[in-house]
């Protein structure tokens, strides 16, 4: 009995506090609430690189000659350090070889995350672990869908333990 009214109180007591972030009617996004219709399966396009693209060349270069389509059907996810813990990286269309960039980089994921960047090959759907921009106040889990060539915010959950290894298993 006594284990029971322990395990409710701090149930309740998780819940109170974390009731301003994340409201019981909220959800955190899915990845099969994002699906593709295709998985592209031939050989990766050659690049075709702008002028921001070239700065990063060698790095898209080996990733579309070494990595296979991970990332809604037909991308392919590739990102790099940028200094400690931080990354920033792009995906690579591997039909047409055009690269897109999300617009920020990612830092300070916390330390039982392996991954600060989840994707799946049949999910439009991309999550961000860790601050945004290196901004304080941004610390959280930040989910975008990937639609007509744009990264599009569809939520962010902040300064929570939202476990990301369970991030890897949202269907």
């Amino acid at each position: 009995m006594m284990i029971r009214i322990l395990l409710i109180a701090s149930l309740l007591t998780f819940l109170g506090s974390n009731l301003g972030a994340f409201q019981a009617s909220d959800r955190v996004p899915q990845f099969r609430d994002y699906p593709v219709k295709e998985v592209y399966r031939r050989k990766t396009a050659p690049l075709v690189l702008t002028r921001k693209d070239r700065m990063y060349r060698t790095m898209l270069s080996e990733a579309a000659k070494t990595q296979k389509p991970n990332f809604a059907g037909h991308y392919i996810l590739t990102y790099w350090g940028c200094g400690t813990t931080c990354v920033d990286g792009a995906i690579i269309d591997a039909k047409t070889g055009r690269v897109y960039w999300w617009d920020f980089t990612v830092c300070c994921w916390p330390v039982e995350v392996e991954e600060p960047i989840v994707v799946k090959l049949n999910s439009r759907l991309i999550v961000f672990a860790g601050a945004r921009n290196e901004k304080e106040n941004d610390i959280g889990t930040h989910f975008y869908k990937f639609q007509n060539g744009r990264f599009i915010h569809v939520r962010s959950v902040l300064n929570t333990k939202l476990d990301q290894t369970k991030v890897l298993r949202l269907r």
